[in-house]
C-alpha cells in the first residue's frame, strides 16, 4: 500500500486540523469576496474546547467548500489544505484499492454513487461527441437489467437511448448471448458508440458482471466504446472479498469507477467517489466558471469538504488490514446466514463471498418482512425477492431472532 496507513486518533486530528489551519479562517483572514463563511454559530454549536478532539465535526464547523476536481491542478486556494485529503482519499481508493498506476487518475467525492454514475456517462457523451462529432442517437448506454436505476437517470437526462442486458439466471451477471444479440441491432440502427456500465456488486443481489467476458464481445462487434464499473456496493467489499481483477483499474479496458462511503464505510450521505482515468475528465470542464480558479468538472459544484474528510478519516483509522479483516467478517456473518437458511430451504442467492443474501420471497411473510427490515425487489407489487445486507450492525445475535421467526412461519405453513 502507497498511501494507505493505519492511523491512531491522535494522527488523524492533527493532520486534519493541520489541513484546516491550512484553509482560510474567516475569522483571521479579511477575506471579502467570497459567498462563503463558517457555520452560522447563532445556530450551531462552535465551541472550540469541545470540538477539540473532533476534527469530522471541527471541518462541518469551518466549512470548506471543494468546488472542482483537485487532482488536476490548480483549484480554489482558500481551502488548500483541506483539498489535499481529498486529493490523498482520491489516490488511495484508486490506486491501493483499485489498483491504478501512481498519479494516473483523477477523480472527486460526489454526491453519491448516483451521480458519480451519471458523470461517468457525461464524460463519455462528451468524448464521442467531441472527438467523433457523434450525436447521441448514436451512442447508447448498456447496462445489465439488474444494475442500479442511477443508469436511467442518466439516459434521461443526457438523451441517450438505454439497453437492458437480460442477466443469467444462475449468476444474475450480464448474459454475453444477450449482448451479442443486441449489439447487432445497434448496429443496424446506425449506432457507432457504446457505454458499457459493468455492476461490481449489484444493490439487489450484490452479483458480479464477467467483464472480460464483455470485454470479449465488444471487441469482436468492432463498437468504439467506453466501460465504466458501478461499485457503488462493491467498491469498498469485493476487492477484498475476491482476488480477481478485471473490474479494477488493472484492467486496460476500464476506463472509470464509482465507489459509495456512505454505504459499507458508514461515512454521512453525501460520499459518492467517481474515478477515472487521466485525459478524460476535461471533457465534462464548465469553461463557464470562469470565477472558479481551476474551473470546474463536477456535476455537483459546490460540495462539502468535510464528507471527504470523514471517508479519509475512517480508511485511515481502520488501515489496509482492519479493513480487510472487517469485510471478512461481514462475510463470515452472511455465511453463517446462508447456512441457516439452507437448513430451512428458503432459497437464497449469494454471490461468491458477498455480504449480500437475496431469499426467494414466497417463504418470507410479509410481517416478518416489516418486522425485520427486510428489502423488497419492488414496492408497487408482490416482491419476488426480499434481501438482507450484512453491515456493522448485523450481528449473528441481531439475525438469530429473524431464524427462529422465520423457522415458526415455514414449520406452521408446512403443516
Amino acid at each position: 500500500m502507497n498511501i494507505w496507513k493505519k492511523l491512531t486518533h491522535d494522527q488523524v486530528c492533527e493532520r486534519v486540523f493541520s489541513a484546516l489551519r491550512g484553509n482560510v479562517d474567516y475569522e483571521v483572514n479579511n477575506v471579502l469576496g467570497v459567498p462563503a463563511s463558517r457555520l452560522d454559530d447563532k445556530v450551531f454549536f462552535t465551541e472550540p474546547g469541545a470540538l477539540a478532539h473532533a476534527p469530522f465535526l471541527s471541518s462541518l464547523i469551518h466549512n470548506p467548500n471543494h468546488i472542482g476536481c483537485h487532482t488536476l491542478g490548480n483549484s480554489e486556494p482558500f481551502f488548500s489544505g483541506t483539498q489535499e485529503i481529498e486529493r490523498e482519499l482520491i489516490r488511495l481508493c484508486a490506486e491501493d484499492i483499485l489498483l491504478g498506476e501512481k498519479n494516473a487518475q483523477d477523480g472527486y467525492v460526489a454526491s453519491g454513487g448516483t451521480e458519480a454514475n451519471i458523470q461517468a456517462v457525461w464524460v463519455y457523451r462528451n468524448l464521442f461527441m467531441h472527438e467523433h462529432k457523434a450525436n447521441p442517437s448514436q451512442i447508447r448506454l448498456l447496462f445489465s437489467e439488474d444494475a442500479h436505476y442511477s443508469m436511467h437517470k442518466a439516459s434521461n437526462l443526457l438523451c441517450i437511448p438505454y439497453v437492458q442486458i437480460p442477466v443469467t439466471e444462475k449468476e444474475r451477471t450480464a448474459d454475453v448471448d444477450a449482448l451479442k444479440t443486441e449489439l447487432e441491432k445497434l448496429e443496424k440502427e446506425g449506432v457507432k458508440h457504446i457505454i458499457y456500465v459493468a455492476n461490481m456488486m449489484t444493490t439487489m443481489f450484490g452479483s458480479v458482471d464477467d467483464l472480460d467476458e464483455i470485454v470479449k464481445v465488444l471487441d469482436a462487434s468492432g463498437f468504439d466504446y467506453k466501460i465504466h464499473v458501478d461499485g457503488a456496493f462493491g467498491g469498498f467489499v469485493y476487492p477484498f472479498i475476491s482476488k480477481k481483477q478485471a473490474l479494477t483499474f488493472k484492467n486496460p479496458a476500464v476506463s472509470s469507477i464509482t465507489l459509495d462511503a456512505h454505504k459499507m464505510v458508514q461515512a454521512p450521505y453525501g460520499t459518492g467517489i467517481f474515478l477515472c482515468r487521466k485525459n478524460l475528465i476535461e471533457y465534462v470542464e464548465t469553461g463557464a466558471a470562469q470565477y472558479v480558479q481551476g474551473h470546474d468538472y463536477t456535476l455537483s459544484g459546490s460540495r462539502s469538504g468535510a464528507n471527504a474528510i470523514s471517508v479519509w478519516m475512517i480508511l485511515q483509522t481502520y488501515g489496509p488490514h482492519g479493513w480487510h479483516e472487517k469485510i471478512l467478517l461481514l462475510a463470515n456473518r452472511a455465511a453463517w446466514l446462508g447456512k441457516q437458511l439452507q437448513q430451512l430451504n428458503v432459497p437464497y442467492f449469494r454471490a461468491g463471498k458477498s455480504n449480500i443474501i437475496t431469499m426467494d420471497a414466497s417463504f418470507i411473510s410479509k410481517e416478518i418482512a416489516i418486522k425485520y427490515g427486510l428489502v423488497p425487489d419492488t414496492h408497487d407489487n408482490n416482491p419476488d425477492w426480499y434481501k438482507i445486507v450484512v453491515m456493522d450492525h448485523v450481528t449473528v445475535d441481531s439475525l438469530e431472532p429473524f431464524i427462529e421467526e422465520l423457522t415458526t412461519h415455514l414449520t406452521e405453513v408446512n403443516g
